[in-house]
């Protein structure tokens, strides 16, 4: 019986949280996508396992799991140096992601 009801309690919560995702204020507001819009979907298709939809939803969203992971593990183990090299460096590559996958997915609308 456990391994059966496993399965089937994740999948009652991915179904819950499909059904109340956050709306953007900002696109509520101008009718124009955010730099954000698409990661709620995008987490909900990572949590199903597939990876390629998340990516399609929105690129971004495994790099900030990726630093975010990074930033706990650092403030716990202490594992950049200093002057947060590391942590910079994955800020600005993730921002970039952002903005290029922003300005990609405005110029196809």
């Amino acid at each position: 019986m456990g391994l059966n009801y496993i399965p089937s309690c994740s999948l009652l919560f991915i179904s819950w949280l499909q059904d109340h995702l956050l709306p953007c204020p900002f696109k509520y507001l101008t009718g124009i996508d955010c730099p954000g819009c698409g990661f709620q979907r995008s987490m909900v298709a990572l949590l199903k396992g597939d990876i390629h939809q998340s990516f399609l939803l929105y690129p971004p969203a495994i790099p900030l799991l990726i630093i975010s992971v990074w930033w706990l593990a650092d403030s716990l183990f202490k594992l950049d140096t200093p002057k947060s090299v590391v942590k910079k460096t994955m800020f600005i590559v993730v921002a970039l992601i952002i903005t290029v996958s922003y300005i990609v997915k405005m110029a196809r609308l």
